[in-house]
């Protein structure tokens, strides 16, 4: 990775969901940027450390890279970089990682991360080693605490289960906007065609996907809003209807917002 000139001020995380947590980070390290004129930095990873750590573990996750860059990008951030993660990468000391990574290479000036935040082999360092290490590296630190919302702590964990039951509008209060997937338009039945409304079949990029049924939402072309309406069965095919729309979208990312549920599954 090559070396960043311009001082910094950085956060690192994983960031799934892009909920209101990582939220209120992110927002901190916008405003400390303006406010001393530093560089906004957030540093995430490729794999996913569990992935490279236990290989056959399976990692559910809200969203994919590319979505949660997307997001990440919408708040204002001066850069985004992709870290990848191997197994030499994690057995770096908590004090190597800050000197020899965000220090040396990224000029840093000024570090936030969550109140619970932990780095490091073995994920030895935390908060108050960051707070010794701000000193000794001559960098400003800032812990943002966790929230809470209806007594529960703002998770990805929570968020996920809660689209996987149905529970959208709890989901959409904790992400601080609707529950959303980003998926890729691909070949299917053109089943919707026979009956005169056809439908985009949607592979979706590692996301949590809500149960089967049909759903008022917004499609998101490019730039470009549309409403429609969704169906997911019980196989989790995902086909959209895009109201007067008409155009070839095969192999284009396309991301769905959804706005309310209609009804249980049943075929369009």
């Amino acid at each position: 990775m090559k070396k960043t000139l311009y001082p910094s001020i950085v956060t690192i995380g994983i960031f799934d969901g892009v909920h209101k947590g990582h939220q209120a980070i992110l927002k901190k390290v916008i405003r400390r940027a303006k406010i001393a004129r530093l560089k906004s930095v957030v540093i995430t990873f490729n794999p996913h450390p569990v992935k490279v750590l236990s290989p056959g573990a399976k990692i559910p996750l809200l969203m994919s890279l590319g979505h949660r860059i997307r997001l990440i990008k919408k708040m204002g951030v001066d850069e985004c970089l992709v870290m990848r993660f191997t197994k030499g990468f994690s057995r770096l000391s908590p004090e190597d990682f800050i000197k020899n990574v965000l220090v040396d290479k990224f000029n840093l000036k000024a570090l936030v991360t969550g109140g619970n935040f932990l780095f490091g082999f073995e994920e030895k360092g935390g908060v108050a080693l960051l707070r010794k290490l701000s000193r000794a590296y001559d960098f400003k630190f800032y812990s943002v605490p966790p929230l809470k919302m209806d007594g529960n702590f703002i998770s990805s964990t929570r968020i996920r289960r809660l689209i996987e039951e149905g529970d959208l509008k709890s989901a959409s209060k904790m992400l601080g906007r609707p529950v959303t997937i980003l998926g890729t338009v691909v070949k299917g039945r053109r089943f919707g065609r026979k009956i005169g409304f056809p439908t985009a079949n949607i592979n979706p990029h590692h996301e949590s996907i809500p149960p089967g049924g049909v759903y008022g939402v917004d499609a998101v072309l490019g730039e470009k809003k549309y409403s429609g309406i969704l169906n997911i069965s019980g196989r989790k095919i995902i086909e959209v209807h895009i109201f007067n729309f008409k155009k070839d979208i095969y192999g284009k990312d396309i991301e769905i917002i959804f706005r309310q549920k209609i009804r249980d599954e049943k075929k369009f």
